[in-house]
């Protein structure tokens, strides 16, 4: 049995008798921290909000007063207060979309994101790649990320369509057995073929609320292997391993080793990326963040089997390539 979510949250203009409501847990929703849960289903509420009400106690499940690191159980029934929220809030729906598919099953949704398109909203971001194809897919039972790129990145994006799916490829990065592979220009003299990083990167939230990451002593353990595959006398294009899954890992690595990715305009080049923006005698131009998941090999959630998944390099990346002739290696 599947919950049913449509009138979890009550617009004002349609809150004449507010009551609580109460769901009952069905399997997709198994396994699920209650906080998340009502992250999920009460759209357009503050998560403020959300933990108030989880602290106060107004949020039972099964009768009971619960914490937010509670997990859902299949058949468990949660009471969910009544909640009001702005009717801009409830009118703001995202628009159907569907984007490049490079494998899917009955437990997988894996798609090529193109750049400059958010995973999901957020952060003054009304939408994502996963509101998208929620309105997409009205169908579905269950779509959630299993993971996330930046909004500068293409390529790769595992999205589970089950959550037991969801739950084993978790573990499966946990774990670290999953092997994801990033192809990034850079600007400099890129010597060694193969080349270790390992440096601490510190995040933290600008004043204005933008997402920031630093190298810096105490900071989370990360580790990137960098891969030579094509040198210029003035760029390089290098394969990223992520043998950790930090944000903004290969970003960070990359610009505090003195290698800043082409065209990223948060820890990156500022002048030459403003140069890139136009082609010359040497180059042709590039306007986006050279940053691309074009591999990644884990385990099939369900028949076990190993898979590895490619995306194409993006035509304006690969034109960018082509345009500064033949490289030095």
């Amino acid at each position: 049995m599947r919950t049913t979510m449509q009138n979890d949250v009550v617009p004002p203009s349609s809150q004449q008798a507010l009551q609580a409501q109460f769901l009952t847990i069905g399997e997709e929703e198994a396994g699920q921290r209650i906080d998340n849960f009502l992250l999920r289903i009460c759209k357009g509420v503050p998560k403020s909000h959300v933990y108030r009400i989880l602290r106060s106690g107004e949020v039972r499940v099964n009768k009971g007063r619960i914490d937010q690191m509670y997990r859902l159980n299949e058949g468990d029934v949660v009471r969910v207060p009544p909640i009001r929220i702005a009717e801009k809030s409830s009118t703001q729906q995202a628009p159907g979309a569907e984007f490049a598919v490079v494998f899917e099953d009955t437990h997988l949704l894996v798609i090529d994101k193109p750049a400059g398109v958010a995973v999901h909203g957020g952060s003054g971001v009304s939408y994502g790649v996963i509101e998208q194809l929620r309105a997409a897919r009205p169908q579905a039972k269950f779509l959630e990320l299993v993971h996330r790129l930046d909004r500068e990145t293409s390529g790769l994006l595992l999205i589970a369509k089950k959550r037991s799916a969801l739950t084993n490829l978790h573990d499966q990065m946990r774990d670290g057995v999953t092997d994801k592979r990033y192809l990034a220009a850079v600007a400099g003299d890129w010597v060694n073929k193969r080349q270790h990083v390992k440096l601490p990167l510190h995040k933290f939230t600008t004043p204005d609320g933008e997402r920031r990451v630093v190298v810096q002593a105490g900071g989370q353990e990360a580790h990137t292997v960098f891969n030579l595959k094509r040198k210029w006398q003035d760029f390089a294009l290098l394969e990223a391993e992520l043998k950790t899954g930090r944000t903004h890992q290969i970003r960070v690595h990359l610009a505090s080793s003195g290698f800043p990715i082409l065209g990223d305009e948060k820890y990156g080049d500022f002048a030459l990326n403003k140069q890139l923006q136009k082609a010359n005698d040497t180059r042709g131009a590039l306007k986006r963040m050279f940053l691309h998941a074009c591999q990644i090999t884990f385990t099939h959630p369900d028949t076990g089997k190993p898979l590895t998944l490619r995306a194409p390099l993006p035509a304006e990346c690969d034109r960018f390539l082509v345009s500064l002739g033949q490289p030095l290696t």
